[in-house]
């Protein structure tokens, strides 16, 4: 047996030796060698801390680095994607060993859809035009959603990983935020140069742009919730701040729009408006549309107004469908989108497929100064759009199930679920961020991308989540009394 102070000098000698075998690699410029110990730990956290792991995927998430084409054509989101599929494996390899896993969870209908959304995306990547490309987006969208989704619903079911997740996130967000306006501001904060001052954390400003959207409405309760310390309230108050800068300074139309979409739905929710109330609105709405929609476009295309780094100027080329360069090419692709799916409209092209096949579907009278025919000039630019030309029509009804029962849960919750003060406005905020992003999802996708894929699988797992572990009879007092302890 060895003493106490062999022991101790085994770990320093351990340690020391360590230490100079780094030491030597570095002289060697072996500069490799300095991962093994980051690599250790989260092979650590893979097989004793799986919720640490998930939690370090959801802040590596917004500093994540996208490299394309790097072999093969194909690209890797690092850190983020290898951590992914590692968790991923271990999971299912869990599961597979020990069958466990919540069946309220697995029975709950948002899940039900979420796996007939996968099961489509399977099917229609054997009958891709392109399998090998098919199969990819596949294997990513399930590391996606088995991490972001069936992970974190078991994550979530101690309340305290529901603050961290969400903090977790936002913090990184607001880093990279932070970076990019001081880069901005060397182009004084000019237009054009915001499209690509965020690189290299984010590919654009759209993605940029929505991805702030997102956590604009979760900053704001984190600020709302009286439970929380002082302290808590002020530093949400100036992460929101950040991110409020950086959101107009994106100059991302889409953002903006889908932020005034989540403060009507917070109206809609506030003031309790029923549902077929709601319906018979949308229905005046689209009759006046149609009604009218000779004297819309007349207007619309008298509006001449292009991007401009002047705010006013900016908002008017929203509904500029005349000269715009950028909202003309999205309508090429939706109607190129909307060709392919004539085509083919049960199975459509495959998953993934869309920007290599688009080409041919362009009307030479659609073209714009940005269009190309060399598939490298990006997607459908809709989160909509895309399934229908990919998967067809079952691709596009999969998904818009998954999304309306998001919402129906989420909000059926709010009202009945018997949540104590903090859960219910983390819940309301939740929807609200869930609903930018489906409002931005008309005219851009980035569910391909792991720092949209994060918060959108993650935000319908905290709704199921609640639904099942925090809406029960009598788990309002139990939470509450936790909460309390936590303030304490």
């Amino acid at each position: 047996m060895l003493t106490e102070l062999q022991k101790l000098r085994w770990i320093y000698g351990f340690g020391l030796g360590f230490i100079a075998v780094l030491g030597l690699c570095l002289f060697l410029e072996f500069f490799w060698v300095w991962a093994i110990p980051a690599a250790l730990v989260i092979i650590w956290m893979a097989l004793f801390r799986l919720d640490w792991l998930l939690l370090l995927i959801v802040f590596a998430t917004p500093l994540s680095l996208n490299l394309e084409k790097i072999a093969f054509g194909l690209g890797i989101i690092l850190p983020t994607e290898p951590l992914m599929f590692g968790a991923m494996l271990i999971f299912l390899i869990r599961l597979w060993y020990d069958h466990k896993f919540d069946w309220k969870i697995i029975s709950h209908p948002i899940t039900v859809a979420i796996l007939f959304n996968l099961g489509w995306i399977l099917m229609t990547s054997i009958t891709s035009e392109m399998p090998v490309v098919s199969f990819k987006f596949l294997l990513s969208r399930m590391w996606f959603v088995i991490t972001g989704y069936f992970m974190a619903t078991q994550l979530f079911q101690h309340r305290k990983n529901i603050r961290r997740f969400l903090w977790i996130y936002a913090v990184p967000l607001c880093i990279v935020v932070v970076y990019t306006v001081i880069r901005h501001a060397t182009f004084g904060f000019e237009e054009k140069p915001a499209h690509w001052v965020m690189q290299p954390f984010f590919k654009d400003h759209t993605s940029y742009g929505a991805l702030i959207a997102m956590y604009i409405p979760i900053l704001v309760g984190f600020i709302a919730i009286k439970q929380y310390h002082i302290n808590t309230r002020i530093l949400a108050f100036f992460l929101l701040s950040i991110l409020l800068v950086g959101v107009i300074y994106s100059y991302t139309r889409a953002a903006w729009v889908s932020l005034l979409g989540a403060f009507a739905l917070f109206l809609l929710i506030r003031f309790r408006v029923k549902v077929w109330q709601v319906g018979a609105l949308l229905v005046l709405a689209i009759g006046l549309f149609f009604s009218f929609q000779t004297e819309i476009f007349q207007k619309l295309e008298k509006n001449r107004q292009d991007s401009s780094s002047d705010l006013t100027e900016h908002v008017e080329s929203i509904s500029n469908v005349a000269t715009d360069a950028s909202n003309l090419e999205r309508i090429n692709r939706w109607n190129s989108a909307l060709r392919m799916f004539e085509e083919r409209p049960v199975f459509g092209w495959g998953p993934g497929t869309y920007s290599f096949l688009y080409a041919p579907f362009q009307h030479s009278s659609e073209l714009t100064i940005i269009s190309t025919n060399f598939g490298d000039g990006g997607n459908a630019h809709s989160e909509y759009f895309g399934p229908l030309a990919e998967s067809g029509v079952l691709g596009l009804l999969t998904f818009l199930t998954v999304v309306v029962l998001v919402f129906y849960y989420g909000i059926a919750l709010y009202f009945r679920g018997n949540l104590d003060p903090e859960l219910k406005v983390i819940l309301l905020v939740v929807v609200l961020g869930y609903s930018t992003y489906i409002a931005h999802g008309t005219l851009n996708n980035f569910l391909d991308l792991d720092k949209a894929s994060v918060p959108f699988w993650g935000f319908a797992a905290l709704i199921v989540a609640m639904d099942v572990y925090f809406r029960k009879e009598g788990k309002g007092e139990e939470i509450e009394g936790e909460l309390k302890k936590s303030d304490s």
